[in-house]
């Protein structure tokens, strides 16, 4: 069921049907090292968050990505790493471009080239359909669509439930097919501000039971007050500069270990940093600042293995 109306969203979610009977976190992640790490021109034709006249260090990016693995092992999450490629700059946001449900591997519908080239990486896909047994379910295989996976569409995945903002980076095609892939309950679909890219640096579902949000990034303000109602008495609503530090892109990796950015907890005000740990999260702030230039930060550099 996909639904796009706030009060449609409320009366479906009152029918009390959505049960919360699936994992709520990963078993595992895999990650992809930045190969020679540049900006990607493609990439920052809509995406805000970008400089293109800022220098990077690919050295330095390389060692705040392998930071940022350590920092998820030491939680006991396995991880698995990937190499980068120097011909696809954003590889290093592999979320976008694959996703997994138990016994299901999904690759992405990328808007662009560089990014459909990623998608098309036979070590990552033998991975999960040789190694893993997995079904590959890829939805740029027929050109029918755009969905650019977890950049899009962000879940609550203990209830099965979609949040999907629209913008270049998904249309109503893809919606529909990431919803059938990820074998959804619901979907809400909605308008994001047409500055926004992905749903994902707007807003993050922690665990199954909690809401990080940003209202001014939506285009009808009762969207957000309706998801916030699916999280009640656990909705930490942050500013529009908290959310350009990339304080809604973050992620809980088990029921307690949540990580951040370290430049978007700085950028977090002090009471809502103690209302995350009130709320029985072990927060990680791992420095990730030379990634963020490419327009991406934490969340984006994680793809979740259910």
């Amino acid at each position: 069921m996909i639904v796009t109306r706030p009060d449609e969203f409320r009366e479906r979610l009152a029918e009390g049907w959505l049960n919360a009977d699936c994992p709520s976190v990963p078993r595992a992640v895999f990650l992809v090292e930045p190969a020679d790490f540049r900006l990607s021109r493609q990439a920052a034709r809509d995406n805000r968050y970008m400089d293109l006249t800022v220098g990077v260090s690919p050295s330095l990016a390389l060692a705040q990505h392998r930071r940022l693995t350590e920092e998820i092992a030491a939680c006991g999450v396995p991880v698995i790493r990937f190499p980068g490629r120097e011909d696809n700059p954003d590889d290093l946001f592999p979320n976008n471009v694959f996703a997994t449900i138990p016994g299901r591997f999904i690759v992405g519908a990328m808007l662009n080239p560089e990014r459909q080239r990623e998608a098309r990486r036979d070590d990552i896909r033998a991975f999960f359909a040789d190694l893993m047994e997995y079904e590959t379910v890829d939805l740029g295989a027929d050109d029918s669509c755009v969905a650019e996976l977890t950049g899009a569409l962000v879940m609550d995945r203990a209830r099965r439930l979609g949040f999907c903002g629209m913008t270049r980076r998904v249309d109503e095609a893809g919606c529909r097919a990431m919803h059938e892939a990820f074998e959804l309950a619901m979907t809400f679909r909605f308008d994001l501000d047409p500055a926004e890219y992905h749903t994902n640096v707007v807003m993050s579902v922690l665990a199954s039971r909690a809401l990080v949000i940003c209202p001014d990034a939506f285009v009808d303000p009762a969207v957000p007050d309706a998801i916030a109602e699916s999280f009640p008495g656990h909705v930490l609503e942050i500013s529009q500069e908290e959310k350009t530090a990339f304080a809604g892109n973050c992620l809980a990796l088990t029921a307690k270990d949540l990580f951040f950015s370290a430049t978007a907890w700085r950028a977090l005000a002090p009471e809502k940093r103690e209302r995350l740990k009130d709320w029985g999260f072990r927060v990680h702030a791992v420095e990730l600042d030379e990634i963020e230039k490419a327009g991406g930060s934490l969340r984006c550099c994680i793809a979740e293995i259910f």
